[in-house]
């Protein structure tokens, strides 16, 4: 395990960004999460953390996308050759699930893919360098300060997030890959707001803020100095924590296909989101995805009021219109609206 990781089990509160990780890790059909909230909470610790939590992936030898054996949906070009070439069985390997960073000043090419200049200089031949959407296959593309990516790949996001495939046309070059990932931003509204288009990609949008209370706030500092002290020992005290939230995690993804989503379930759904006026039926199916995701989680043989309530918020607070005659911010309407469906 890299020392360079904050344990996730040994962050301080911040529950619905944790739960909300962790919902996205089991299914990835949720859509993503947006992490948005003060400076120092812990957002990119959180993001960063999953690649040393994450249990490692079966995938095929070879492919440079890192493809899945078991779903020849999401295959390459390259893994049908590969498969040829063992007489029809693929030689697979465990690696780890990739959470690769998109930086700000990153260029089109460098997301995409281009033209392996090295090949072409030295062997004559027009050879493609995946980029950063190539090395997210299956996994996880992180984006710091998201609010201040360019138009343009806010653009490209959100294609390749809508269709799961990069197509790169330039050069002489015509390439087509997968490029299905789990797309996790993170930022301060205070330093601008999200396009709208990118806003409705994510399925999932978590706000932090500084803990108000002295006992947390020690115990935040009190542990990151531990960490920057000895990271090693510090990651060794809290293995174990780390290896249950893993182990859930693994329990939690076989669990999924067999939990039932009752027609109450989907009706409350339908509810909260005619409650508060969103638009479209995304709303709901993310309340379900996430629910269901959530009650894998918890063990649960189906999804009950208790998961739909707990996924209320972040999986609808960014899906709403503003009103300009209530004031009242996101959060607080969802959760007015739950307590008139749910109860108080």
């Amino acid at each position: 395990m890299s020392t360079s990781y904050f344990p996730f089990s040994a962050i301080v509160g911040q529950d619905e960004m944790k739960l909300a990780i962790l919902c996205a890790a089991v299914d990835a059909r949720i859509g993503g999460v947006l992490v948005f909230g003060d400076r120092g909470t812990g957002k990119s610790t959180a993001v960063r953390a999953l690649a040393a939590l994450l249990p490692k992936m079966k995938a095929v030898v070879g492919c440079r996308y890192a493809c899945d054996p078991a779903d020849a949906s999401s295959s390459c070009e390259q893994c049908p050759e590969l498969k040829a070439a063992k007489a029809g069985k693929v030689k697979t390997h465990l690696v780890p699930v990739p959470v690769v960073d998109l930086p700000l000043g990153a260029t089109e090419d460098r997301v995409v893919g281009a033209l392996d200049l090295e090949k072409a200089l030295t062997a004559g031949v027009k050879a493609f360098e995946p980029g950063l959407l190539a090395r997210a296959h299956r996994g996880f593309l992180y984006i710091d300060e998201v609010n201040l990516l360019e138009d343009h790949l806010v653009d490209l996001l959100i294609d390749v997030a809508a269709s799961g495939e990069n197509v790169v046309e330039r050069e002489g070059l015509s390439v087509r890959h997968p490029a299905r990932f789990v797309l996790v931003g993170s930022g301060n509204p205070e330093e601008g707001e999200l396009r709208p288009q990118l806003l409705d990609r994510f399925g999932l949008a978590v706000e932090v803020r500084t803990p108000q209370d002295i006992a947390s706030r020690v115990e935040v500092v009190r542990r990151r100095d531990d960490f920057e002290r000895g990271a090693e020992a510090f990651i060794a005290r809290w293995q174990k924590e780390d290896d249950k939230v893993r182990a859930r995690i693994v329990a939690a993804r076989k669990r999924l296909p067999e939990v039932q989503v009752p027609d109450s379930a989907l009706e409350r759904a339908a509810q909260l989101c005619m409650g508060l006026g969103t638009d479209g039926l995304r709303g709901e199916l993310t309340v379900i995805r996430a629910a269901r995701a959530l009650a894998a989680l918890d063990g649960a043989p189906e999804v009950g009021d208790s998961q739909i309530r707990r996924v209320a918020k972040p999986a609808l607070r960014h899906r709403l219109r503003r009103d300009p005659l209530d004031d009242t911010d996101a959060s607080a309407r969802v959760e007015r609206v739950c307590a008139e469906i749910f109860g108080a």
